[in-house]
């Protein structure tokens, strides 16, 4: 390693080596893993906002590394993204007989395989929400069972 800082204490410029290193890390996995690109606002709030997203998801990719580190240390934080992924939440909504809209939001139960990986890192999905009657599509929302008549 070579440095014009010839006045610094080389465990000082080492750990200023690792610090750039580490943040140029974090760069490419914003870039790779997490695809985040440059996305052109119109106000700074969003931009802020953007930022803000930006730094959060990569929190939770450092803290999704440091769980696998001593829960399942063979894997990558993208490997377990990649399997993860395939777990999809969805909304169905069924009209009634009477008019009124069925509701339920539900997630896609996971394989043997996203189980394991789940278990091993020690993260359990909520249940499943209950299902939801709506006078009409995109109304009030009650849960099953509660009398609609007001």
């Amino acid at each position: 390693m070579r440095t014009n800082l010839t006045d610094t204490d080389p465990a000082t410029l080492w750990g200023f080596y690792r610090q750039l290193v580490r943040v140029e890390e974090a760069f490419r996995t914003l870039k790779g893993d997490l695809a985040l690109r440059p996305i052109y606002h119109q106000n700074a709030e969003r931009i802020e906002a953007h930022i803000f997203l930006a730094f959060l998801a990569y929190c939770l990719q450092v803290t999704l590394a440091q769980r696998l580190t001593s829960q399942a240390s063979g894997l990558t934080p993208r490997a377990v993204l990649d399997q993860l992924k395939a777990i999809q939440m969805l909304d169905v909504r069924v009209p009634t007989t009477d008019g009124r809209w069925l509701h339920m939001a539900r997630y896609t139960q996971p394989d043997k395989t996203q189980q394991v990986l789940l278990a091993q890192l020690g993260l359990h999905l909520p249940t499943q929400p209950s299902p939801k009657i709506e006078l009409r599509e995109g109304s009030h929302t009650r849960p099953c069972g509660e009398d609609l008549r007001e």
